[in-house]
């Protein structure tokens, strides 16, 4: 068998055929051979199918699994291999984010007495967010996952005020996830889950922020599609501990996330309490990851956001910023 790849280098024709797809082809066709088979017959069947398109590369099966299908799949293949950690939300670096509405510095001139505190337009963003199993394939129907998620708005162009870190958000959480594979209209509900989050930024006096909340997360997928629904209860606090008593005005029940992949960019929105308060306080976010000519590791990133809650600083400021960088990971 070591002289099958020569031979198959000498039988083929450059500028006729795809090499890969040839090279391919005769390969999965000399494992099921017979001993009487001849690498010219195998050669011919496979011309005679890429000519005919109907030859499927691995690759191409790949890429016909739905994406949340095929994400839930990688899954599984890491989730009990000892020190791996796994991307739970998109994970990206935002080198410049513009906010063309300023980003607010009352909070900070009150929380410190000095009115001389101000806030560049200009920042950088980053996410980082990861998750982890608990407990996997209880009664071989669903698993037990944490994660942790951290959203950093950095303002590092801000010599004034010496690069501070203007907001963190600390977002940890835990559910529990199954896929029931049901089909309806032609979409599959892929994946089902019911957790609890805490989302703070860990400050106190003028500038802490935090809530609770019980939440669903529904998604269904169709080819290259994917959306999903994610409403919430949020867990009320006393009126002497809450920070933010007016949050869910501006962050309401839920949000609706969609997902597209074509070839290798990931179109994603994310839109959340726009019609339950009637287009006043909600968002829309719109993001696009592409790729790098020679660097498979890392995207292209553009991020997109207008309306409030884009951190939990300025949960109830309306914020209409735009900013590009480097995508790690991405929903699909």
């Amino acid at each position: 068998m070591c002289l099958v790849p020569l031979a198959l280098s000498l039988l083929m024709v450059p500028g006729e055929l795809s090499a890969q797809e040839l090279e391919e082809c005769m390969l999965k066709k000399i494992r099921l051979a017979g001993d009487s088979t001849t690498i010219g017959t195998l050669r011919l069947e496979c011309e005679e199918e890429i000519h005919a398109g109907t030859f499927v590369q691995d690759s191409d099966q790949k890429s016909k699994t739905p994406l949340v299908t095929e994400r839930i799949e990688e899954d599984k293949e890491h989730v009990l291999q000892p020190f791996t950690l796994m991307a739970h939300k998109p994970n990206y670096i935002l080198f410049g984010v513009y906010n063309g509405n300023g980003y607010n510095p009352e909070h900070f001139q009150n929380q410190f007495d000095d009115t001389s505190i101000s806030m560049d337009d200009v920042e950088a963003q980053f996410q980082l967010s990861i998750k982890f199993p608990l407990l996997v394939d209880i009664l071989d129907t669903f698993d037990i996952y944490a994660a942790y998620t951290n959203r950093s708005f950095w303002q590092v162009y801000n010599d004034k005020e010496s690069s501070p870190f203007r907001e963190t958000n600390h977002e940890p959480e835990a559910w529990v996830q199954f896929h029931p594979q049901w089909k309806l209209f032609g979409f599959t509900n892929a994946w089902n889950s019911f957790g609890i989050v805490h989302q703070s930024n860990g400050r106190g006096g003028e500038l802490s922020r935090s809530w609770n909340r019980i939440y669903g997360w529904f998604t269904v997928e169709r080819d290259n599609l994917a959306m999903g629904i994610k409403p919430w209860i949020r867990i009320t606090e006393d009126d002497e501990d809450d920070d933010n008593p007016d949050i869910t005005d501006y962050l309401g029940h839920g949000e609706f996330y969609a997902s597209y992949k074509w070839r290798q960019n990931v179109f994603s929105l994310m839109s959340r309490n726009n019609l339950e308060s009637g287009f006043s306080k909600g968002a829309v976010e719109l993001s696009w990851s592409f790729p790098l000519p020679k660097w498979p590791y890392l995207k292209g990133y553009v991020h997109y956001f207008n309306g409030y809650g884009e951190s939990l600083i300025d949960y109830n400021q309306h914020v209409n910023s735009i900013g590009i960088g480097l995508s790690l990971t991405d929903w699909l």
